[in-house]
């Protein structure tokens, strides 16, 4: 199909404004992908613990509660320095998110961004379809309004009838299975939607986003001195040959997504791009082709389960290899500053500001947090005299979890030599 696409000038009074004449747009492939290197076995992680003194740290630091723990520590050259219970699945919380990030950005490079259009269909009708943008706010909605009201029915009329359609998922697919039902009125468990503004969240959670988003479009078009006439059409909906792309409201960048969802942990981002990296919004479709990804890198995935991108479904289940594994490969990847760019670090950014600082730790760890009721996991890279060490830590039932966490990567950095 031929979509077209109308060149956009500013107006006075009017803002952006399509011309009437549109170009006719070559159906191109986007660019391929820089291809990542061969696995080389290094995110199996090789057999056997090559440190027997950072491992006796380990068990330390656990005490009597190594049953409900899982810990998986390496070096840069895929050696298991130290590992218990690395192969045994646990809830994995918000790490859950180091997965979802590493497929989007591997899908879709740093330059992607997401995007919410406006169409013109031939018969003059408008769509309005998106990607689910958690960037997207008041400012791009009154632009895609403003245009709207200039394109929709004969502008000599100021009270002609604007006819827009709204492409949408429909509302069963608005939250993972798993999600439980007391999480989704926080802003944390907002329904997932295309068409999403301020990430369908104010103080609380929009319980209905199709609907507030309806009333703010008529209050915008009422401004402009039109009536509109909604009407909801299924997601994936294929525009008719001859329409014309009046509008193109792009995300923030790549870089700030991953930084949404792994530096502040937001679920709505890291949900959206696992929809987003996988080429699916449907369930079952897009957990198995994370699934593939992962095993199409070499990754151990024995018992792991994907049933979100974010880590607030309580089913999902991961190994502390399998993090392992990922950062390491990720280390490997063309775009490995861009991934491990966009994760909290230790006494200095997002959801890690508060811990280890003042500690030899104090900007020397990277990586991403996760918590949910009995779950307390932390996963990333730490820097050491001798290199980089690669550490997952899962604890499904912890009395202080953060202690452990912190003589476990005080320990790496004492013994990194190993």
């Amino acid at each position: 199909m031929i979509r077209l696409t109308a060149s956009l000038v500013l107006l006075p009074g009017l803002g952006l404004a399509p011309l009437l004449a549109p170009a006719v747009l070559a159906q191109t492939a986007p660019p391929p992908l820089p291809l990542m290197s061969a696995p080389m076995g290094l995110p199996q992680l090789r057999g056997g613990i090559a440190c027997p003194v950072l491992q006796q740290q380990v068990e330390l630091a656990v005490a009597g509660e190594a049953p409900v723990w899982s810990i998986t520590i390496a070096d840069a050259s895929g050696r298991t320095l130290a590992d218990l219970n690395g192969d045994r699945p646990r809830r994995p919380a918000s790490n859950q998110k180091l997965i979802s990030t590493a497929i989007a950005l591997d899908r879709l490079g740093p330059d992607h961004r997401l995007t919410t259009e406006l169409w013109q269909l031939p018969d003059g009708t408008l769509r309005l379809q998106g990607s689910g943008d958690p960037t997207m706010g008041f400012p791009q909605l009154r632009r895609l309004a403003k245009i709207a009201a200039g394109s929709g029915g004969s502008t000599a009329e100021a009270t002609s009838l604007v006819r827009l359609q709204l492409e949408e998922e429909p509302a069963q697919r608005w939250y993972p299975q798993g999600w439980p039902v007391s999480d989704r009125d926080y802003d944390y468990g907002a329904p997932v939607t295309r068409l999403a503004l301020t990430a369908n969240a104010i103080d609380m959670s929009v319980s209905d986003p199709p609907g507030r988003l309806s009333r703010l479009l008529q209050q915008e078009l009422s401004r402009q001195g039109r009536r509109v006439a909604l009407e909801p059409v299924p997601a994936g909906t294929p525009e008719p040959n001859g329409s014309v792309l009046l509008r193109s409201e792009p995300s923030e960048s790549m870089h700030h997504l991953l930084s949404l969802a792994n530096g502040e942990s937001h679920n709505f981002t890291a949900e959206v791009l696992l929809r987003e990296g996988t080429g699916s919004w449907v369930p079952g479709v897009y957990q198995q082709r994370a699934l593939e990804w992962l095993r199409a890198q070499g990754l151990p995935t024995d018992g792991v389960v994907i049933a979100d991108g974010s880590g607030l479904d309580r089913g999902d289940r991961v190994t502390s290899r399998l993090f392992t594994a990922l950062l390491l490969r990720m280390a490997q990847h063309p775009y490995a500053n861009n991934y491990f760019a966009s994760m909290a670090v230790a006494g200095q950014r997002g959801t890690l500001t508060s811990y280890f600082r003042g500690t030899s730790l104090d900007g020397r760890f990277s990586g991403k947090t996760g918590t949910v009721s009995g779950v307390k996991s932390l996963s990333g890279r730490l820097l050491t005299a001798d290199g980089p060490l690669y550490v997952s830590m899962i604890s499904n039932g912890s009395s202080n979890p953060v202690a452990v966490f912190r003589q476990v990567l005080l320990a790496s950095q004492r013994f990194s030599s190993c």
